[in-house]
């Protein structure tokens, strides 16, 4: 009997704890405007979707030793990559992959996965002051060797 009552005390809590619709559509936002800036070259779009400490990292291999290491950008990078990186308009496709997938959100906090064209980015996206902003992204290509 015992697990039944816990099992509905948990169902409870998280329906009190359950997000609203507006946040679901503000983190998927987030996300979009991250990818959707370097399709766009708008780096205002970037700045608007991640937090000015956000870290983003990926493995990479160093060619002359073969060892991976852990590879890390920053806000400011991503910023100077959302202007620069398509400002050709041939870094992707004429209709770019971005699928959204929130994977949780519980209060203030949200974990996400976009998945792009050549790439799988997971993140970590937080509310701070009625704001959800990315501040952690784990990103690889599709093809790990490409890395």
């Amino acid at each position: 009997m015992k697990p039944i009552c816990l099992l509905l005390f948990c169902i409870s809590y998280l329906s009190v704890s359950a997000q609203t619709k507006q946040d679901s559509l503000a983190i998927t936002q987030a996300a979009l405007d991250y990818i959707e800036s370097q399709h766009n070259t708008k780096p205002e779009q970037f700045e608007r979707s991640a937090h000015p400490r956000m870290v983003k990292r990926t493995f990479w291999m160093d060619k002359s030793t073969g060892k991976e290491y852990l590879r890390e950008t920053f806000t400011d990078a991503m910023v100077l990559l959302a202007e620069t990186y398509n400002e050709n308009g041939d870094k992707f496709p004429s209709n770019p992959k971005k699928e959204v997938i929130i994977l949780d959100i519980f209060d203030k906090t949200a974990s996400v996965k976009l998945i792009a064209d050549d790439w799988i980015d997971y993140m970590h996206i937080v509310q701070l002051n009625n704001k959800w902003q990315i501040v952690n992204v784990l990103w690889q290509f599709n093809d790990s060797s490409t890395h």
